[in-house]
């Protein structure tokens, strides 16, 4: 009887999904979620998050709920991850799905006792993990290395992962439009998300800011997205609002309903496209030293561009994006207004 009970736990206790949290990754693991719901819908299913990602759980179906628990980057926190664990121990987790490959993130579920623990050995995380994972390097792209810890050792990799989801309320959309006085906004929008991180990543502000001047002389509304660390950008994308409208700032939350309520989005590879694509917000991704293949959206986007090359040099890593034409941006910008249906 007590076997059978201890089995009946197992197969209904909760799964915790332990993610990257860089904003991108985060919206990624979306798909770990799904795949974990479709083969054991009866478990509820939790996410370890930063403060920074938080917002995006509210629109992943399937997600219980998250756990919120900032630890600083670089350091083992070994006292903030026992604090964590106690929180985890709390949940009473039955499994831990751990796509980071840092020692750290395995640290906490270890210490929580959570009895199954399934990871790749990154970091030589031995007696951190139950279920070592062995092969990493030999998956292509991060979604690959994220969601094959979802199957079992035997499983085949599917030959396409579920895609990512965010689903915001409508509801929502107008009630972040009354907050920011745009109820009475009647033409197409346009959002610029111009941030990134790692150099020749970022499109230059002074093209952002020749494609807010010419979407606007057609008519077209632009908001400028993200953090707190774009502000400096937005004020020069915007022309003092003549051309654009800053709507960055220290919520994710803001970017998320922004996008939602969009007609199209031009983003530099950055976590706001993959906010984007998740949400169905038609996107142009400009691409300059990373490859669209490794780290564009699942989500269909509604164009890739990439740097050309420099000098017949025909390694990714040595392209920027300041080498993308505003010409170019610009007609797809139109494009995927023409064929947003919103």
């Amino acid at each position: 009887m007590i076997a059978v009970d201890r089995k009946l736990h197992e197969e209904q206790s909760p799964i915790l999904l332990v993610p990257y949290v860089w904003i991108g990754d985060f919206v990624r693991c979306h798909s770990v979620v799904k795949l974990i719901r479709s083969r054991t819908p009866q478990r509820p299913i939790d996410v370890l998050s930063s403060t920074l990602c938080a917002p995006l759980l509210d629109y992943m179906p399937g997600v219980r709920k998250g756990v919120v628990f900032d630890i600083p980057r670089g350091t083992p926190a070994f006292g903030l991850n026992r604090q964590l664990a106690e929180i985890l121990k709390a949940e009473g987790y039955g499994k831990a799905i751990i796509t980071s490959r840092k020692w750290k993130a395995a640290l906490a579920p270890a210490l929580a006792g959570i009895p199954e623990r399934v990871g790749f050995v990154g970091e030589w995380r031995y007696g951190l993990l139950t279920d070592v994972r062995y092969g990493e390097k030999e998956l292509p792209r991060m979604i690959d290395q994220c969601a094959v810890l979802a199957l079992s050792r035997s499983e085949q990799q599917p030959a396409d992962w579920p895609l990512p989801e965010l689903v915001v309320p409508k509801k929502e959309i107008e009630d972040w439009r009354r907050r920011n006085s745009i109820t009475d906004e009647r033409r197409r929008v346009v959002a610029l998300c111009p941030g990134a991180v790692g150099p020749g990543k970022r499109w230059p502000e002074s093209k952002y800011a020749e494609l807010a001047r010419r979407l606007a002389t057609d008519g077209i509304a632009v908001w400028v997205l993200g953090g707190p660390g774009e502000k400096e950008i937005s004020s020069l994308i915007s022309g003092e609002g003549k051309f654009a409208r800053d709507l960055t700032g220290n919520d994710l939350r803001n970017a998320i309903l922004a996008l939602a309520a969009a007609d199209a989005a031009v983003s530099n590879d950055s976590g706001l496209l993959h906010v984007a694509a998740a949400i169905g917000t038609p996107a142009v991704g400009l691409f300059g030293p990373t490859s669209p293949w490794h780290w564009a959206p699942l989500n269909p986007i509604a164009a890739t561009i990439e740097a050309p090359w420099r000098g017949g040099n025909e390694d990714v890593t040595g392209r920027t994006t300041e080498d993308i034409p505003v010409d170019q941006v610009y007609e797809a910008a139109r494009n995927a207004l023409a064929g947003s249906k919103r």
